[in-house]
């Protein structure tokens, strides 16, 4: 499925009645008098970076320990990401690593003790080169899958709880094996070499592996492999024509594979597909895409989720009743990364909103009530001078309908108008959701309008508008951000002269490009690890991608044969047309955009005379994980639009 829909987080809005306010029985006339809303506290960067970041363990993986009184998460509280049990009966959560340069995330408890699988970045900061650890009864930690250029990840455990799944690349750099590993001694035996596909889901008898085969960004497939048979890949999703097909789980009888496809519309519907038949029928279908299917280890609750116009919204439902569990004693907010008990009796879960980072809570699944257990928010952030987002859409310039997510400063009006952010967000094929970011509210905090826009190209709106931009990037995709830029100038609460552009990844891409292609369309740029040699790019693709790199070139167009049309959208080749100041942050271990990509850029726009201003970061890749590093980018971003935008 799409990258950006596959694993999101699962969340289900719950919306809380306010209570009525008592009426007196007799009013005396009153005098209205107007008033000013109160302007809101400014935060800093540290302080809102202050804000802790907290995550579940991985959905594949045990979340509560085996005697239930712990759940697994991972947190940077010290700045760094690192596992911690938290207590389910309260208290403060015990680390159980200790990391000060890479980010290490527990996975999953063991069943019968609580011994932990974790996973951490070997080859450095940023360098994408993940390895499976174990942590020792003692507090040791031994790496399961060593090598220097291996890459790997925990898939899941088999239903008997004694045999965890390992995904690996030490045979292939670029593919993936799948390796059975024995909880008690890890030793581990290959069960499948790749040749070339996705591997997905084990079925919880140890039988059938599911694997998805992209043939194009718009075409793909789902095969079975019987592990304890030929062990041949069998096509399970035969079709004719563009039509895509994802993996979503196996149910815990092993006798279904669930499976997406978006064969009977726009969207992206669940079906499932008898292991033993080959019968297949719809599970769940609607008019927004299916994000994923998940069950409890038993079977008694499914999970799904739709996105549903820029947010996730969650089901849990009770397979014995056919009803949705309802929850109770929670704040307005977005459920998400729900894990069980050994016995089903409780779950762990997430609770976030716009103006609120996720929470860690528990419930008791019979009464449906539930209790938090930490607080994101840093205590030094008041939740009211933060601001909901909005969903709007506006017209690009050829007719198509863009979606957008725009977050308006309090007081911003006619009589105040404020300065303003396109955000462009990565991909391609990426979508910017509703959601607490602590990069978006610092700068609305501090006066900046910010609409993220989902350009064509983006998921969540069906697969016509997906594939809108196949080909064709930096073309119409670009321009629908440059008519972002024209649809804030024309909102009377905007000051149209104080209009910036700003991404990340393909974000940056489309920022560089905006200022190269566009020059007067903003009145400044940030790039953050942004693409600017698509011919260089293509080319250096890690080797690990493997299968998903032909679906990329089809979609962006192989680097062998299109490379002249490669270089015709790149902002690099056309730097010398920029003329607005800009930002460019780097990570100097970045696998995916090579710091040269930045530095080429800045010595370009150097040489133009125009104001650009660089920050490498030496310590981190493609996204930034340290939180001393993510406030010193935050503020670069504050200073630099206060220098140029902001008049």
């Amino acid at each position: 499925m799409k990258s950006n829909t596959a694993c999101m987080a699962s969340i289900l809005t719950l919306v809380m009645a306010a209570p009525l306010a008592a009426v007196p029985a007799r009013a005396e006339p009153a005098t209205v008098i107007a008033q000013t809303p109160q302007a809101p506290r400014t935060y800093s960067a540290a302080e809102f970076f202050q804000t802790r970041s907290y995550g579940m363990s991985s959905p594949a993986g045990l979340g509560f320990s085996a005697d239930g009184r712990s759940v697994l998460i991972s947190s940077d509280q010290t700045g760094v990401f690192n596992a911690y049990a938290l207590p389910v009966d309260g208290g403060d959560p015990a680390a159980l690593s200790a990391s000060t340069t890479v980010a290490t995330r527990g996975v999953s408890y063991f069943p019968n003790d609580n011994r932990v699988l974790l996973t951490a970045d070997s080859g450095g900061g940023g360098s994408e080169l993940s390895h499976v650890y174990v942590r020792e009864l003692d507090g040791t930690i031994r790496d399961l899958t060593p090598g220097e250029n291996v890459k790997a990840d925990v898939l899941g455990w088999n239903g008997a709880r004694d045999t965890f799944w390992v995904t690996s690349n030490a045979r292939d750099p670029e593919v993936f094996d799948l390796y059975a590993y024995d909880a008690n001694t890890y030793e581990s035996r290959m069960v499948f070499e790749n040749p070339g596909v996705l591997i997905a889901d084990v079925s919880p008898d140890g039988r059938w592996l599911a694997i998805d085969k992209p043939v194009t960004s718009a075409d793909s497939d789902v095969y079975l492999v019987d592990l304890q048979g030929d062990r041949e890949p069998r096509l399970v999703t035969a079709h004719e024509g563009d039509v895509a097909h994802a993996t979503y789980a196996f149910t815990p009888d092993s006798r279904q594979l669930v499976y997406g496809t978006n064969a009977h519309g726009e969207f992206w519907q669940a079906w499932t597909h008898d292991l033993a038949t080959g019968a297949k029928a719809p599970l769940i279908q609607a008019d927004w895409d299916v994000e994923f299917v998940s069950f409890s280890p038993s079977g008694r609750y499914r999970v799904s989720a739709l996105n549903a116009d820029a947010s996730t919204e969650l089901t849990l439902l009770d397979t014995a009743t056919g009803q949705p569990v309802r929850l109770s004693g929670m704040p307005a907010g977005s459920i998400g990364q729900v894990r069980y008990n050994a016995d089903e009796t409780r779950i762990a879960f997430t609770v976030s909103s716009d103006t609120s980072p996720n929470d860690i809570w528990t419930a008791d699944l019979a009464t449906g009530q539930a209790r938090r257990l930490l607080t994101a928010l840093s205590p030094a952030i008041d939740e009211a001078d933060l601001v909901e987002s909005t969903i709007v859409r506006y017209a690009a310039s050829d007719g198509v309908i863009i979606p957008g997510v725009l977050y308006r400063p309090k007081g911003a009006s006619a009589a105040h108008p404020v300065p303003a952010i396109v955000l462009t967000h990565g991909g391609p094929g990426g979508q910017s959701t509703r959601g607490y970011s602590a990069q978006i509210q610092h700068l609305v905090n501090h006066g900046y309008a910010v609409l993220a826009a989902n350009n064509r190209g983006s998921s969540g709106y069906g697969k016509t508008f997906f594939h809108m931009d196949d080909r064709a990037h930096g073309q119409a995709d670009l321009q629908d951000i440059v008519d972002a830029g024209r649809w804030l100038r024309q909102q009377d609460w905007v000051a149209d002269d104080q209009v910036a552009v700003m991404g990340g990844s393909y974000g940056g891409f489309l920022t560089a490009a905006a200022m190269a292609f566009h020059p007067d369309a903003f009145d400044a740029g940030i790039n953050i690890y942004g693409v600017t040699n698509w011919v260089r790019t293509l080319e250096s693709i890690p080797a690990w991608w493997g299968a998903q790199r032909d679906a990329l070139f089809d979609e962006m167009g192989d680097p062998a044969t299109d490379g002249e049309r490669h270089r015709r959208i790149s902002p690099l080749f056309h730097a010398s047309s920029i003329r607005r100041p800009m930002l460019v942050v780097q990570g100097a271990n970045d696998p995916r955009v090579l710091p040269v990509e930045s530095e080429e850029l800045v010595a370009a726009v150097r040489a133009n005379n125009v104001p650009v201003e660089y920050v490498l970061f030496p310590d981190e890749g493609h996204g930034f994980q340290r939180r001393d590093n993510r406030i010193t980018a935050q503020e670069a971003y504050l200073t630099f639009l206060n220098r140029y935008v902001r008049k």
